[in-house]
C-alpha cells in the first residue's frame, strides 16, 4: 500500500515525542528494578515475543514504552540486532528440565506425579482494594511439602509413546548453526519445522489466544486436551572455544503439550517459549495440532496463523494507517467524483 511520508513540521513532531516522554517522567535504574519485580510476568511475556532472554533488558524496554506491549517487544528486538551471536547452546531436553510446575489434564497419575507449582488456577479473583487505603497486601508465607516433588520430571509423552499410545516425531538431525533460523531466514511455505516453533515461540500472545481460542470453539479439526504443561527452568550449556562444556546458567520456559484421538493414535501438538506463559503456549501447541491438513485460509491453516500472530509486523502495518494518505485518499475522491460526473452526464435528456 502507498502512502506519503511525513513531512515538515520537524519542531511539532519533535515536540510529541518529547510529551509522550515528559508524561512518563524520569527512567532510572530503581525504576527498571520496580517493573521487573513488580510485573515478572509481563518481563517474560516481552522476553518471549521478543526472543532475548535479559529480564533487565525487557523491564527497561516496558520502562521507556509506558508498558505499550508492541512497542517494548519492538525496541527489544531492535537491540538484539544489534549484539554478535556468539555461540548455539546444546540441545535441551525435557527430562533435564529443572521443573516449577507440571500438571496434565489428560492423566490424574503420570510419572512423578501433579506438581501444582505457582498458579492462580485454583483461587478467588478478588481485587485486594483494601491496598489502597493504605493497607499493604502481604501474602501468606508457603509452606513446605512434606514430600517434595523431584525437580527433574519424565515426558508424559515420551510414557505415553511407551504404551503404544502416540507417534513421537523423529529427532531432528540437525544441530548447532545447521537448525534454521528465523531471525536470519525467511519465513517460507509449507514452514520448516524449526520455523514454525520459532514463530509460535516468539508470536503475539493475544494474537495465538485469538487463534487457539477459535480451534478450541470448533473452527479447528482436532479439540486439545493438555497431555502436560510445564513451567521450568532450561540449563544452557554452552562450549567453550578451547572445547570445554560449561554451564551459563538457567533460563525460565514454559512447554505444552496437547492432545487429541486421531485414528488408533493420538495426534500430538507442542509449543514452548521463553519465560512463563501457559496461555500462549497451550494456545500455540493447539494451533499445532490443528494444523496438518488445516484448510486454507482456516485460522488454523499454518500460513495463516503464523503470519497473523507476529505482533511486530501486525502492529506496525496497523500503525501505519495512522500516517498521511493524503495522495491515495484524493486520488479514490477524485475517482468518485469522475464516477458521479459520468453517470449525471449519462442521465442528462439528450437535446
Amino acid at each position: 500500500m502507498a502512502y506519503v511520508a511525513t513531512r515538515g513540521g520537524e519542531r511539532a513532531i519533535e515536540q510529541s515525542e518529547r510529551l509522550f516522554r515528559a508524561e512518563l517522567g524520569q527512567i532510572d535504574a530503581a525504576r527498571v528494578a520496580e517493573v521487573k519485580q513488580a510485573l515478572p510476568y509481563l518481563v517474560d511475556r516481552v522476553m518471549g515475543e521478543a526472543s532475548l532472554y535479559d529480564e533487565d533488558l525487557a523491564a527497561l524496554a516496558l520502562a521507556q514504552t509506558g508498558g505499550e506491549l508492541y512497542e517494548a517487544v519492538l525496541v527489544l528486538r531492535a537491540w538484539r540486532t544489534t549484539q554478535p551471536r556468539l555461540t548455539v547452546a546444546a540441545p535441551i531436553e525435557q527430562d533435564d528440565l529443572f521443573t516449577h510446575r507440571r500438571i496434565s489434564a489428560a492423566f490424574k497419575d503420570i510419572p512423578g506425579g501433579q506438581v501444582l507449582g505457582p498458579t492462580l488456577d485454583y483461587s478467588h479473583r478478588v481485587l485486594a482494594t483494601d491496598v489502597l487505603t493504605g493497607t499493604p497486601y502481604d501474602p501468606p508465607a508457603v509452606e513446605p511439602a512434606a514430600d517434595p516433588a523431584p525437580a527433574h520430571q519424565p515426558s508424559v509423552s515420551a510414557w505415553q509413546a511407551a504404551n503404544d499410545l502416540v507417534d513421537l516425531p523423529k529427532p531432528d538431525a540437525a544441530t548447532g548453526e545447521a537448525i534454521p533460523d528465523l531471525t536470519r531466514e525467511p519465513l517460507l511455505f509449507p514452514s520448516k519445522r524449526a520455523h514454525t516453533l520459532q514463530s509460535l515461540a516468539r508470536a503475539e500472545t493475544g494474537g495465538v489466544l485469538a487463534l487457539g481460542y477459535a480451534a478450541m470453539r470448533g473452527y479447528g479439526q482436532a479439540h486439545p486436551t493438555v497431555n502436560e504443561l510445564r513451567l521450568a527452568e532450561a540449563e544452557i550449556v554452552v562450549k567453550h572455544p578451547n572445547g570445554t562444556e560449561f554451564s551459563a546458567g538457567r533460563v525460565k520456559v514454559s512447554q505444552a503439550e496437547v492432545v487429541s484421538k486421531k485414528g488408533e493414535r493420538l495426534g500430538l501438538g507442542f509449543a514452548a517459549t521463553l519465560g512463563w506463559n501457559e496461555v500462549k503456549c497451550i494456545s500455540a501447541a493447539t494451533l499445532d495440532l490443528n494444523s496438518k491438513g488445516a484448510p486454507k485460509g482456516s485460522p488454523t491453516e499454518e500460513e495463516f496463523f503464523l503470519y497473523h500472530t507476529e505482533g511486530v509486523e501486525a502492529s506496525g502495518f496497523c500503525i501505519h494507517f495512522k500516517l498521511p494518505h493524503y495522495v491515495t485518499f484524493q486520488s479514490s475522491l477524485d475517482a468518485m467524483r469522475d464516477a458521479k460526473a459520468t453517470r449525471a452526464a449519462e442521465q442528462e435528456p439528450a437535446e
